[in-house]
């Protein structure tokens, strides 16, 4: 009798399994993998107490994995200290991955730093786990407004830290097909 009702339970199991699967629909499918991705905020560590932070949503979708300059999203910098300093938010126009290390840049297209609008920058984020690392393109061409702006997808190496705790960029790595 044990084994019966053992069955039974198991075939109304199999039953529950069998309709569950049956009421799936095509936007329950997988969706591909994308292309390249770089998201997540961190805040920089500076000695001096300087507030610093990066936020990345940057997205390059499957179907564009032949052209990074496809490359959708924004991110957004500032930069206080004493009560002073400046924000910018910019659209993403190029994104650049390889294993753990994004390269982004973008034009951009809010900021209450004179002249900086309409203006390219370039973000590099190496993510390594709660110890990530960030470069901008502004650390060798001066200030967005007052220096030269890089191309698309050019930024400087991954020098500056990110503040303890604050670390969860994370690289979705591009896979072009060579």
């Amino acid at each position: 009798m044990k084994r019966r009702t053992k069955i039974v339970v198991l075939g109304s199991a199999l039953l529950l399994t069998a309709g569950a699967a049956s009421a799936a629909t095509a936007s329950d499918a997988p969706r591909p993998r994308e292309a390249a991705a770089l998201t997540g905020t961190a805040k920089l560590y500076r000695s001096a107490g300087d507030d610093i932070t990066f936020s990345f949503d940057a997205h390059l979708a499957a179907k564009d994995k032949a052209d990074p300059m496809k490359a959708t999203g924004t991110f957004r910098f500032s930069h206080y200290l004493n009560g002073s300093g400046a924000r910018a938010e910019v659209a993403v126009d190029c994104l650049l991955t390889g294993g753990k290390v994004a390269v982004v840049s973008g034009v951009i297209t809010e900021s209450d730093l004179p002249g900086a609008e309409g203006e390219r920058v370039g973000v590099t984020v190496h993510d390594l786990g709660r110890h990530d690392r960030l470069g901008y393109s502004w650390a060798s061409t001066g200030r967005p407004g007052e220096g030269d702006e890089p191309p698309e997808c050019v930024s400087s190496a991954p020098f500056e830290k990110v503040k303890k705790g604050t670390g969860d960029f994370t690289v979705v790595p591009w896979q072009p097909e060579l």
